[in-house]
């Protein structure tokens, strides 16, 4: 009991430790239409083009350190379609943009990387990005607050206001201020360090589809988002008219009681380095399949469920045709669970195959799992023999206890658990020298 009781406190403890990191939300921040293709000075923009942003959701408390490209872990971004980058005021980290930059033309539909931060800090203020549909500061985007682009549209340009787009950029900007601003800037593999250049799909210098590298770096002292609860955290945007795809890999720093310790989220399962955990929301367009454990087709690289995926439940026991408790439903075999006339893993045969005995009988809890009171439901030849259960919480202590004489053959006995509290709970019931154990469980 005490084994297994540190088993489950282990897996507790490392699961607490991967879930600091929750999900990605791509957000279509916005859609052009035929007034935004007027503006040719950042380059040609067709009607139908898309700008996503990325965010990171972290727990709170919990701050992002660095998004990175390693061995086995490379970071990626495709599309089906060449990315868009602002030919004269594009910026390939957002921190470097002035806040009045954003009201030129298209300038606001850049293609970038960040962590956090949108704008150069100008009379105290510096911008990060937050989701629109949680931004309540207005904006200083689109419409009214933009030049018109090269063709001087009267109404300004990012007027759309397709359903699809959710808040309109007129409305909200995805863009907020923050009190702690990042420090300790560091970044490898965008920029050519020889030349100052950018020739990546972050650049205007030549168009691409795709950025893929193992030896990248977008690193800072930490950040969080905006609103310190929803610890949302913007990571990139991207423009282009094609379908999206990316793997990301990120660094996070958690602090508990005043303690910090690092960890590592990557996008692919293989060549797991220390303190590197595999997140399958770290790759999309999300693989979406059986995400239920108790099914063969479960995976955990799906990151969504997909209706239908999960088919078969998952039988373990005793596959072999020669053990006492061979049974044909099992589809996972556990070999030590099968049992022999003297070889049954050190538990008692009477209990495993109870018809090498003259009597048999079988137990089970109803409901289980309960968030109240449940049954012991026993079926067998009872009538007239001594029957006796007890009862024990997680940590072997005894909680109820029972010896009589059965007066019927079936048998159905409360086993007092509604002022107990949610757990796990066993339960041990004899037969003459015959017993059988039963694991229940209570939610409430």
């Amino acid at each position: 009991m005490k084994k297994l009781i540190f088993t489950l406190y282990a897996i507790f403890i490392i699961l607490s430790a991967q879930a600091q990191f929750e999900n990605i939300i791509v957000e279509k921040y916005y859609v052009t239409d035929a007034t935004d293709a007027t503006d040719i000075t950042g380059g040609v923009i067709v009607p139908g083009t898309t700008t996503y942003r990325i965010y990171v959701d972290l727990l709170p408390n919990t701050i992002l350190k660095s998004v990175y490209g390693s061995n086995g872990h490379p970071i990626v971004f495709e599309s089906t379609a060449p990315f868009y980058n602002h030919a004269t005021d594009g910026q390939t980290y957002a921190k470097e943009f002035l806040k009045n930059r954003y009201s030129e033309g298209l300038v606001a539909l850049d293609t970038w990387m960040t962590l956090g931060q949108t704008t150069k800090t100008q009379a105290g203020k510096t911008y990060f990005g937050i989701p629109k549909v949680s931004d309540s500061d207005g904006s200083f985007i689109g419409g009214s607050n933009n030049d018109g682009g090269s063709a001087l549209i009267p109404t300004g340009l990012m007027t759309n206001t397709d359903a699809q787009l959710g808040v309109p950029l007129t409305t909200s900007d995805g863009m907020d201020t923050m009190v702690n601003i990042p420090t300790n800037w560091f970044t490898v593999g965008l920029v050519d360090i020889a030349s100052g250049q950018d020739n990546t799909i972050f650049g205007s210098l030549q168009q691409g589809t795709n950025f893929y590298s193992e030896e990248f770096l977008l690193q800072n002292s930490g950040v969080s988002g905006v609103d310190p609860n929803a610890n949302e955290i913007l990571v990139a945007q991207l423009t282009t008219t094609g379908e999206l795809a990316f793997e990301l890999n990120l660094e996070v720093e958690v602090i508990t009681n005043g303690t910090s310790s690092t960890i590592k989220y990557v996008a692919r399962d293989t060549l797991l380095g220390s303190n590197e955990v595999f997140s399958p929301f770290l790759s999309y367009p999300f693989q979406c399949g059986c995400t239920d454990p108790n099914y063969l087709e479960y995976s955990p690289s799906y990151a969504c469920d997909l209706d239908g995926a999960c088919i078969t439940p998952v039988v373990m026991g005793c596959m072999d045709t020669n053990a006492c408790n061979y049974d044909p439903a099992v589809n996972i075999n556990v070999p030590g669970l099968c049992c022999y006339p003297g070889a049954c893993g050190g538990r008692d045969i009477a209990v495993v195959c109870p018809e090498l005995w003259a009597s048999n009988f079988e137990i089970k809890m109803v409901p289980n799992p309960t968030d109240g009171e449940s049954q012991l439901v026993a079926n067998g030849n009872f009538e007239g023999q001594q029957i006796s259960w007890k009862l024990y919480n997680a940590f072997g202590v005894v909680l109820a206890t029972d010896t009589t004489t059965a007066i019927e053959n079936n048998l159905k006995i409360d086993m007092g658990l509604t002022s107990q509290k949610a757990g796990v709970y066993f339960l041990d019931f004899t037969v003459g020298e015959l017993s059988k154990s039963e694991i229940l469980i209570k939610t409430k």
